[in-house]
C-alpha cells in the first residue's frame, strides 16, 4: 500500500477549507486507524509509526487538525473547538465513511475524546497517548488583548524556543538529533496563515473535555511515556480510573511523543489494541503495564 499527502475540500459554515492529511492510495477493508497530532503540530508526528502500522496490515490516514499542519487557510476559517469537530467529521462521513479506531497524542487526545463522545458512530476505539485532557481550556491565554496574543505566538515560532521543547519532550535525545526534529515540527508554522490561526484558538479557549470523559463509551487504550516530562503518568492512572473501559500501557525510557521516539513499541501496542489482542500481553522488553490500585 502506496501513501499520499493530499488536500481535501470541505465545506464549514458556507465556506469551502482545503484540509490536508497523509491517506492511502487505495482504501481497503482493513482495520481503519484514523491519527491526530498534538497542539501546533502537524501529520509529520507520524512519519516514523504510521508506515510500521502500515506493515501491520492496517489502513492508516494521519489528519492534520484544523488550524495547524499543512492545511490550506487563505480564507481563514474560525479554528476553535466546534470548527476542528466539525471539519473531522466533514473529513469523516465525505471521505473515511466507515467506523475508526481514532488515535490522538497529548492535546489531540483531547480531541478526539470530544469528537468520539459528539459522534460515538464514528468511532469504534481510542487511543490516547500521554493525554493531554485535565486543562481547562487555554485559561488566562483567551483573555489576553490580541496584541500580545501575537507577540506570543510569534515566540512560540522561534528556533531557541522549539528547541528547548523539543528537548523537554523527548528522553536524551541528541543535539543534531534534536535540531533535526524541530526543523519537522516548526515546518507549518512558516505557512502564512498559521499565527491567525493559532490565535483565533487561543481566544476561542480552546479545549476543556474534563466533564467529557466519563461519557466516553469506546474501548480505550491510553499510551504513556515513562519519563514524559511534560504530562506526569499519574495523570494517565487518573484517566484510565475515570475510564472504565480502558487499559493502560507504559513504555520505560521514552518521553512525550512515544510515536515519535519509540514508533515501533507504539505501532505494536496499537496493533494489539486493533485486533482486540490482548491475551499476548505487551513485550516486556519495551512496553510495561502501570499497576492500578484497586
Amino acid at each position: 500500500m502506496h501513501y499520499e499527502l493530499v488536500s481535501y475540500q470541505v465545506n464549514l459554515s458556507k465556506d469551502c477549507v482545503m484540509g490536508s492529511c497523509v491517506k492511502p492510495k487505495e482504501q481497503t477493508e482493513a482495520n481503519l486507524v484514523v491519527l491526530l497530532h498534538g497542539f501546533d503540530s502537524s501529520c509529520l508526528e507520524w512519519r516514523y509509526t504510521l508506515p510500521m502500522l502500515e506493515e501491520a496490515g492496517l489502513e492508516t490516514w494521519a489528519v492534520d487538525i484544523l488550524g495547524w499542519g499543512f492545511s490550506d487557510l487563505e480564507r481563514l476559517p474560525s479554528c476553535d473547538v466546534a470548527s476542528k469537530r466539525d471539519h473531522l467529521c466533514q473529513l469523516w462521513s465525505t471521505y473515511i465513511k466507515r467506523q475508526m479506531v481514532l488515535v490522538g497524542p497529548s492535546l489531540g487526545s483531547a480531541v478526539a475524546i470530544d469528537f468520539s463522545v459528539n459522534y460515538p458512530e464514528a468511532v469504534d476505539r481510542l487511543v490516547l497517548i500521554d493525554a493531554s485532557v485535565y486543562a481547562e481550556g487555554t485559561g488566562n491565554l483567551a483573555t489576553l488583548p490580541k496584541a500580545v496574543a501575537y507577540a506570543g505566538v510569534y515566540l512560540l515560532k522561534s528556533v531557541p524556543l522549539r528547541l528547548y521543547a523539543t528537548s523537554l519532550t523527548f528522553n536524551g535525545l541528541p543535539l543534531d538529533t534534536c535540531i533535526d526534529w524541530t526543523n519537522i515540527g516548526r515546518l507549518h508554522c512558516l505557512l502564512p496563515w498559521w499565527e491567525d490561526a493559532l490565535v483565533n484558538f487561543m481566544i476561542s479557549g480552546g479545549y476543556n473535555v474534563i466533564a467529557q470523559i466519563e461519557n466516553v463509551k469506546q474501548k480505550t487504550l491510553i499510551i504513556w511515556g515513562e519519563d514524559d516530562q511534560i504530562i506526569d503518568y499519574k495523570l494517565g492512572v487518573i484517566l484510565h480510573c475515570d475510564q472504565p473501559n480502558a487499559i493502560i500501557r507504559q513504555i520505560p525510557k521514552c518521553g512525550h511523543i512515544p510515536h515519535v521516539e519509540k514508533p515501533d513499541a507504539v505501532s505494536r501496542l496499537i496493533a494489539e489494541f486493533v485486533r482486540g489482542d490482548q491475551s499476548q500481553g505487551p513485550n516486556p522488553d519495551s512496553v510495561s503495564t502501570i499497576s492500578v490500585p484497586a
